[in-house]
């Protein structure tokens, strides 16, 4: 089973929704995803769980946790999202940079958009993976 790291600075907004869309939408049986951060806030952003509660996936009990060289290590893929310099380099893993806004600070409607955003990035990649 392949395994996709969704990366950013405070796993509080985008690897989460990104991890929540990859888990909802691939084939579980051939790909999971998991998310971190390389400075872990203390809560997923309440505006990042309202929008995704709209559409059914409930972060309610996420936790933010750190990005560990371990945990880069079990990735097959890792797809960073704004943390740069401060990601790891995992050898042997795939890296894909999406340039996605952080949701920390905007409005709910700005979160959709977002949402959203991430949603197409993730259908694109299990797409092109094959893991549908």
């Amino acid at each position: 089973m392949m395994t996709v790291l969704f990366a950013c600075v405070h796993n509080a907004g985008r690897s989460q929704m990104a991890a929540a869309f990859f888990n909802a939408l691939a084939d579980s049986r051939r790909a999971g995803a998991v998310s971190a951060g390389t400075e872990p806030a203390s809560r997923v952003q309440p505006e990042v769980v309202v929008a995704m509660r709209e559409i059914g996936i409930d972060l309610e009990g996420a936790v933010p946790r750190r990005l560990t060289d371990e945990l880069a290590g079990s990735a097959n893929i890792l797809v960073t999202m704004g943390c740069g310099e401060t990601c790891p380099v995992v050898p042997g893993a795939k890296r894909i940079e999406w340039d996605l806004q952080d949701p920390r600070g905007q409005d709910l409607d700005h979160v959709r958009r977002i949402r959203d955003v991430i949603k197409d990035h993730v259908v694109r990649l299990i797409q092109v993976e094959g893991w549908q």
